[in-house]
């Protein structure tokens, strides 16, 4: 481990490196906050509690950045669960936030455990890629369907959101979903549809929410949660920074995850892990010609988080005063290129692609059983569809004949 001074740091910047780190606080944020909200919302979150929220994950994922970059003078980003969050979202019914916490530190407890022990991918090497994929699939379409079908209460705000999305993977690709949140609110706007009341520039302060055990909710929310967030988010991200050449130990990373979740979950901060997507900004030649020094740009973008986090009153403001259409589609269409991709994994291997279905199919028909959610069940399902599929009989050896 090398110490790096605050002057070491400002040697090693650049614009570019600045710039990079707040593109990559940017897209983070705006691209998927909503999903997070959403999740709140269903678990019955008060606006000072979403505020909480905000301010957990902005500086849990600061925090992370700047630690884990500065001790391996890589660009490591740290993120919130994307995937997670549509997790929370599905398993909420019947579900306390007391009771949410909690499953939030046993999944941060699982992931710590995953990197303590080292046995990370072993782990996930026993659930099939293409059924982690349908899983993900599942749990992320139901918002894709609840963003369409907005449409039915407000068809010009829908519609004209989704022709901003086209136009924007047409364009600029990499900020669709910022151009479809900015359109929205235009929009939302000039109709008289925003809420100014909720509109406020505050400072955002921790609320402690005491957590509370329960085996539905660690089973139908806790283990699902783990589950995708280190099938979805932990396996591209450890990709990514390799792929770029750095060389990481991911045992260290997948305990720093789970640690900074049992800090932070009992605030709000419900899940952290490594960035896949937003880490190819600060990853990028883009952000520093010299790979050695790349590590500033995550650095950089550790700073926005943390500011992000402490504007967590206003973050919150500014979503409660949307209505409620604009915020669910700007969630299911900033999910639509995950579907996909997560559709294409389960399907693409013939062995597994009835078993993928069905994982698919449970889980995109929010079934209860037992009091545990659908992800759960999806799971269950699949695997046991892989099991009868595959499942042969020892043969018996002529040894063994009478």
């Amino acid at each position: 481990m090398r110490l790096t001074s605050p002057l070491q740091i400002a040697r090693d910047s650049s614009p570019a490196a600045i710039s990079a780190g707040f593109v990559a606080t940017l897209v983070a944020f705006t691209s998927t906050i909503a999903l997070v909200f959403q999740a709140a919302r269903e678990l019955g979150a008060t606006p000072d509690q979403l505020s909480s929220w905000v301010l957990a994950l902005g500086v849990g994922m600061g925090v992370g950045s700047i630690g884990l970059s500065l001790w391996l003078r890589a660009p490591v980003l740290i993120t919130w669960s994307t995937p997670g969050a549509a997790v929370i979202a599905t398993a909420a019914s019947g579900v306390s936030l007391a009771e949410a916490t909690g499953a939030f530190l046993v999944c941060g407890l699982l992931m710590w455990l995953c990197g303590v022990t080292k046995v990370f991918e072993r782990a996930m090497d026993r659930i099939p890629v293409a059924l982690a994929s349908a899983l993900l699939a599942g749990i992320l379409a139901k918002f894709a369907l609840q963003s369409f079908a907005a449409a039915a209460a407000q068809p010009l705000l829908v519609i004209t959101m989704l022709l901003a999305y086209l136009l924007g993977k047409r364009w600029i690709p990499r900020y669709a979903v910022i151009g479809v949140l900015v359109v929205g609110t235009l929009l939302a706007a000039s109709r008289g549809q925003l809420d100014s009341s909720q509109l406020k520039l505050s400072l955002a302060h921790p609320v402690f929410v005491m957590p509370a055990f329960s085996w539905h909710a660690v089973i139908g929310m806790g283990l699902p949660l783990f589950i995708v967030t280190m099938a979805s988010q932990a396996v591209p991200g450890i990709s990514a920074i390799r792929v770029a050449g750095y060389p990481t130990p991911v045992s260290s990373l997948m305990s720093g995850s789970g640690l900074l979740t049992l800090v932070f979950a009992p605030f709000g901060g419900y899940t952290f892990n490594l960035a896949a997507i937003t880490a190819a900004i600060v990853l990028s030649p883009h952000a520093h010609p010299q790979a050695e020094r790349r590590y500033t740009a995550a650095v950089y973008a550790g700073l926005f988080y943390i500011a992000m986090g402490l504007l967590g009153g206003a973050v919150a403001g500014l979503l409660a005063a949307f209505p409620p259409a604009l915020v669910i589609s700007v969630a299911g269409l900033a999910l639509l290129g995950t579907i996909a991709n997560g559709l294409a994994a389960s399907l693409h291997d013939v062995r597994f692609r009835e078993a993928a279905i069905v994982t698919f199919l449970v889980t995109l028909s929010g079934v209860t059983l037992l009091g545990i959610g659908s992800a759960f069940w999806g799971l269950v399902a699949g695997a046991l569809t892989l099991f009868v599929e595959h499942f042969r009989l020892r043969p018996t050896s002529h040894a063994d004949s009478p």
